[in-house]
């Protein structure tokens, strides 16, 4: 399905509060650089080339479908790119590939695309800005017949890595995928000396949110010293949609609309 049309069912499908569809000009495109410089470099303080004027991008981004989550005032304030698996035959694989050995990937029985640079503005981390998000990448799974998702979930180190640790084992406990569907990273996780498990071991929004759609874990986490954060590979089947996780996402996006009118843009 082309992506106008997917736009159009999105705006058909969304409230009048937020609305959800893919970037379809270059200013569109650029919007979601700008959020992603913020976030990722302001925020996180991700290590960029010089000259970036203020857009976050790489050699990936000519090729992926960029899906944007935009407020009443047609501010873009979520984001995300799609590598579809034909598309990623024309920048030599998918991002993850950079990360992980993605061997056991491609023998999956089915089309896979892989989302990346996921990034919220910080006065719109709520459950119905990711309800939002989900809603656009669900609705184009289905049109377009993947079987499987998959990309990185970012867990920041600014203690050195010790929650990261932490929360990469808990959900390897819980969610590692099965042996034929793991993978292997490339800069595993630096060892940690003395370094015990804290209280700030939260899931990060995003990583939640995988979780409670059905994701697996493939393995051990990857090192990102660029973004400073360790990336778990994350997989999802979309078998596992499961209804009762798609209604919690609704029933919390319809839960922030009628406080949109009291938070500014």
């Amino acid at each position: 399905m082309q992506r106008d049309e997917a736009n159009r069912r999105g705006r058909l499908n969304q409230s009048s509060g937020l609305t959800v569809g893919f970037a379809t000009t270059r200013a569109e495109r650029e919007a979601c650089y700008r959020l992603r410089y913020r976030v990722f470099v302001e925020e996180m303080g991700a290590q960029i080339a010089a000259g970036h004027g203020g857009l976050e991008r790489d050699v990936f981004d000519p090729h992926c479908h960029h899906l944007m989550v935009r407020d009443v005032s047609g501010a873009v304030v979520a984001c995300t790119r799609v590598l579809t698996d034909t598309q990623s035959c024309l920048t030599g694989g998918f991002y993850s590939e950079q990360e992980f050995d993605l061997g056991s990937i491609h023998k999956l029985p089915g089309r896979v695309m892989e989302i990346g640079r996921t990034c919220v503005h910080p006065d719109w981390r709520r459950g119905g800005t990711i309800a939002a998000l989900w809603a656009g990448l669900a609705q184009f799974m289905a049109d377009n017949r993947f079987g499987y998702l998959v990309g990185c979930a970012s867990i920041p180190m600014d203690d050195g890595g010790a929650a990261a640790r932490a929360i990469a084992d808990r959900l390897l406990a819980h969610h590692r995928a099965p042996a034929e569907r793991r993978v292997r990273p490339r800069r595993p996780l630096p060892a940690l000396a003395g370094q015990a498990e804290t209280s700030a071991t939260r899931l990060p929004p995003l990583l939640k949110a995988y979780m409670r759609l059905g994701a697996t874990v493939g393995g051990e986490p990857c090192w990102d010293p660029a973004f400073g954060c360790a990336d778990l590979f994350i997989l999802l089947e979309s078998a596992d949609l499961q209804a009762r996780y798609l209604r919690h996402f609704v029933e919390r996006r319809r839960e922030a609309e009628p406080r949109r009118a009291h938070i500014a843009a």
